[in-house]
């Protein structure tokens, strides 16, 4: 099993940079930055995690960018979003920022992707909350096409395009794994229909990974898709050493830790903490 860490990075935390070398010094596997393109000050959709929503979330950098300085860095570290919203992105631009992030780095990008649960922050760039599932495989579907052809098009509902060029292409082929974000049943049907991987939070309340695992495999069985195509990745995942051997055994890919938006000094001691687990657990 792989370990993977992610922070909401900020102007008062680690930098890309400081963070990057850090984790690749420890051993981690992967970096992933999360993604809010702002919050609007009137806003009526409840935050998932519940109560208040963490100031973080309205301060957070953009992840291309952070991304983009980690990988000019590090050497072996694999970089991620976790998640892109692409439902309020460009699917021409933000096809173009994967492949370029892809080339930059040697093929270690990572497309993390998701739904969104903000109506209001995606009401903003033109996206209805209750076509954005819809919206999402297109988007998707359409940067397919742009990584993979020399001149795409593409022609959907919300996405439409005439033939087009655009380069770079990725060094990943044939493209960057798309790693579906979100909970048990709605994102891992998204992951098992046009995924590379599914990515739900390890554990809260009414949603225990663990538990959902059984019947994911049995979806994917259903679809005619091979389990090792569409790997699990836990987030969120809890300083707990028992867990982490169970859902190795469980078969899940990569744990990751959710990091505070903290400096060095209040950090590096919890990534030192996880590198104990990291070799408890892989040996």
């Amino acid at each position: 099993m792989h370990f993977g860490a992610s922070m909401f990075c900020t102007d008062y935390s680690m930098t890309p940079v400081e963070l990057a070398l850090a984790l690749e010094e420890r051993g981690f596997e992967s970096l992933w930055f999360p993604e809010h393109s702002h919050i609007p000050v009137a806003r009526t959709s409840p935050f998932q995690g519940g109560g208040e929503l963490p100031k973080r979330y309205y301060d957070v950098i953009d992840p291309f960018v952070a991304a983009g300085s980690a990988a000019a860095v590090t050497k072996t570290l694999k970089l991620g979003t976790g998640i892109c919203l692409i439902i309020q992105r460009d699917p021409i631009q933000t096809a173009k920022e994967v492949a370029t992030i892809d080339f930059l780095s040697g093929g270690r990008f990572i497309f993390g992707i998701g739904a969104g649960w903000n109506a209001e922050e995606m009401a903003d760039h033109g996206t209805a909350f209750s076509t954005r599932v819809t919206l999402m495989r297109e988007r998707v579907e359409a940067m397919q096409a742009i990584w993979t052809q020399s001149k795409p098009e593409y022609h959907g509902k919300f996405v439409d395009f005439p033939p087009m060029m655009t380069w770079p292409k990725p060094v990943q082929k044939p493209y960057p794994p798309i790693i579906v974000g979100g909970d048990f049943p709605h994102a891992a049907r998204r992951a098992i229909a046009y995924g590379n991987g599914w990515m739900p939070l390890s554990a809260r309340p009414g949603h225990d990974l663990l538990e959902f695992l059984p019947r994911f495999r049995q979806m994917v069985a259903e679809a005619d898709r091979d389990p090792d195509s569409i790997p699990v990745s836990s987030i969120n995942t809890p300083p707990d050493i028992e867990r982490l051997k169970r859902l190795k055994e469980g078969g899940v890919e990569r744990a990751c830790v959710s990091l505070p938006s903290g400096k060095a000094d209040e950090i590096l001691p919890l990534l030192d903490r996880w590198a104990g687990f990291m070799r408890q657990v892989t040996g």
